[in-house]
């Protein structure tokens, strides 16, 4: 993979990821500072700012490896790393998806489905996006080394 989409990927999946799970602990973890406070601490509305901002980078990021990396190894037979890669793919589309729908709903019941699915996507997005690195580190460990140009002939 090219150095500025895996870059972008990684620096995204981070940032999203961090304001995510930052954003998750004020809101639920901590006490509200008084019992007519509408938020938990002073920087959460900066926290989800920050978190939605974030996240459309994401999916710019999984757009510029969509054909050049995610299609290519999902067409071949590569074994190690694809069921992390596969993984991390499958999870991208309903955890993007609940993500908009969360500022969109209104129903108390389907808001919390919404949220509980975009807080598990998140959480399998980033697990398997670590064990796909580590998977990829593994088999670039014991493979030759070849080009990329040559990958992708």
């Amino acid at each position: 993979m090219r150095p500025f989409p895996k870059w972008m990927l990684w620096i995204s999946s981070v940032l999203t990821g961090l304001t995510g799970i930052v954003y998750w602990w004020m809101d639920t973890q901590m006490e509200p500072v008084s019992e007519w406070a509408v938020i938990n601490h002073p920087l959460q509305p900066f926290v989800l700012k920050a978190h939605i901002v974030a996240a459309p980078l994401l999916v710019f990021a999984v757009g510029l490896i969509g054909v050049d990396h995610i299609w290519r190894h999902f067409r071949g037979t590569v074994p190690r790393g694809r069921a992390s890669g596969l993984s991390s793919m499958f999870v991208i589309a309903p955890m993007v998806l609940s993500g908009y729908l969360i500022q969109a709903i209104t129903h108390a019941g389907w808001l919390a489905a919404m949220v509980w699915l975009h807080l598990v996507g998140g959480a399998v997005y980033i697990f398997a996006l670590g064990v796909h690195q580590v998977a990829v580190k593994k088999r670039r460990l014991t493979l030759p080394v070849v080009s990329e140009r040559a990958q992708r002939r």
